[in-house]
């Protein structure tokens, strides 16, 4: 015996075009898209493209969810609610553990961020989801702005230190980060053109980072003293 199903394929897309369905998953793009452009232009590991598509995409899955139901389930957020787990070990990739730090921990509370909103416009909670995309941003945006200004922000800097001798250039070093108890984090060490170069990562606040380049550049046995970003420090 032939057992019916609650819906064809025709009556899945009447459905879905009667609620709005381009409307929410361009306001799930749109929105993904904003926080992308912010993490663009921070240049980390989740863009453009990621985020929108990350929102786009949690906000099908929440109009499928109720859809794929049908009537005869009470059951209507089976498959939304499979979302958050999937969203976790997507986030759990874009963290990276090295030896002394962890990195992509705020790119991967984004990309939870940016599901949730992609969640509510799923739902048509447009408001919900705009309310929550500006939050984001000023989390993103303002607060990491507010924290450099105020020195609470730590951030890695690799320094490199050249001179002529390379026992005058570690004593150096070594006095300069005794004093500020700092430990010694060797990065690289090469010869090039008869300039030693040594190459250490310091994780600390911005002053700390001013007061340690002054130092190491006021010292007569170092040649030169450059620091510069690390990657992603997040």
């Amino acid at each position: 015996m032939h057992v019916p199903t609650p819906y064809n394929f025709s009556q899945i897309d009447q459905m879905l075009l009667s609620s709005g369905t381009a409307t929410r998953l361009l306001m799930a793009v749109a929105m993904g898209g904003v926080i992308g452009l912010q993490r663009e232009w921070r240049h980390k590991a989740s863009g453009l493209r990621t985020n929108m598509l990350i929102c786009m995409g949690c906000a099908f899955f929440t109009m499928l969810s109720a859809v794929l139901a049908g009537d005869s389930n009470p059951d209507k957020g089976r498959v939304a609610s499979n979302i958050v787990q999937g969203i976790g070990f997507l986030g759990a990739g874009l963290i990276l553990h090295t030896r002394n730090r962890v990195l992509g921990l705020t790119s991967a509370a984004s990309v939870f961020a940016v599901a949730s909103i992609g969640m509510a416009c799923g739902a048509g909670l447009y408001v919900e989801a705009g309310l929550a995309t500006l939050i984001a941003i000023i989390a993103l945006q303002l607060v990491g702005l507010l924290e450099s200004k105020l020195g609470w922000k730590h951030y890695p800097l690799l320094y490199e230190v050249r001179g002529r001798d390379q026992g005058k250039i570690y004593r150096a070093v070594l006095s300069v980060l005794d004093r500020f108890a700092l430990r010694l984090n060797i990065v690289d060490r090469d010869s090039v053109a008869e300039l030693e170069r040594l190459t250490f990562l310091i994780t600390t606040d911005r002053k700390r980072h001013e007061l340690l380049l002054e130092e190491l550049r006021e010292s007569d046995q170092t040649d030169e003293v450059i620091a510069f970003r690390d990657e992603e420090e997040e």
